[in-house]
């Protein structure tokens, strides 16, 4: 798993690459702050080596939680820049800070 972030100069916005290595599920997705926790707004693309990624513009100068969902499972981002409690899920959530 990875996060890339690319900060536009000319836009308040800041390009993130999320990618999940899950060569053996059929699905992936990222949920979070930035798309209402919608899994269909967050759809990954599986690519030939079974990586699943998708880049996203998400407006800088902000602090997201996010999840990945991979065939229905949450899991975190093991890169992510900490980890938030969050006692809906009852679990921690994923969290970057742009």
């Amino acid at each position: 798993m990875a996060l890339k972030k690319q900060f536009v100069k000319t836009k308040p916005v800041c390009k993130v690459t999320f990618s999940i290595d899950a060569k053996d599920a059929g699905t992936a997705a990222v949920v979070g702050d930035f798309n209402n926790w919608n899994a269909s707004e967050g759809a990954l693309s599986k690519l030939k080596n079974g990586t699943f990624k998708a880049t996203y513009d998400l407006v800088k100068d902000a602090i997201y939680e996010f999840k990945y969902v991979i065939d229905g499972i949450y899991v975190n981002e093991p890169e992510a820049d900490s980890y938030r409690w969050n006692d809906y899920a009852g679990s921690e959530n994923s969290v970057l800070v742009l």
